[in-house]
């Protein structure tokens, strides 16, 4: 019993990454991804404001610290939703720009003009 497996192309098959972009028509997958990658890029903002502290606490601890972990990630989340930096946006108006550009054109009738 043989199976075929069709062929990938060079990038997909080296990097893992899916060159699939149907998910770029919607508009609401679109302003997803754009506030879930601002919230990821304002939770990575708050993690390095985080590790550049001068000193430790009297009463740090690795629990206080995986807390304040999960109250950062938390707060950027929101901060995402309701007061955003807008580098969300930019990617999503970016990503739709790039998918208008990529969809075919409409076809010519046949006097050769557009509808």
């Amino acid at each position: 019993m043989s199976t075929t497996i069709a062929p990938l192309s060079t990038a997909a098959a080296t990097t893992g990454i899916s060159l699939d972009t149907s998910r770029l028509a919607s508009k609401e997958n679109l302003q997803a991804a754009g506030q879930k990658f601002e919230s990821i890029f304002t939770g990575m903002m708050l993690k390095s404001m985080r590790a550049a502290k001068l000193g430790d606490g009297l009463f740090d601890s690795k629990g206080e610290q995986q807390f304040r972990d999960m109250q950062d990630q938390k707060l950027a989340e929101q901060m995402a939703a309701h007061a955003p930096i807008g580098i969300g946006k930019a990617m999503t108006d970016f990503l739709s720009k790039a998918a208008a550009a990529q969809a075919p054109e409409p076809p010519a009738d046949s006097e050769g003009t557009k509808p």
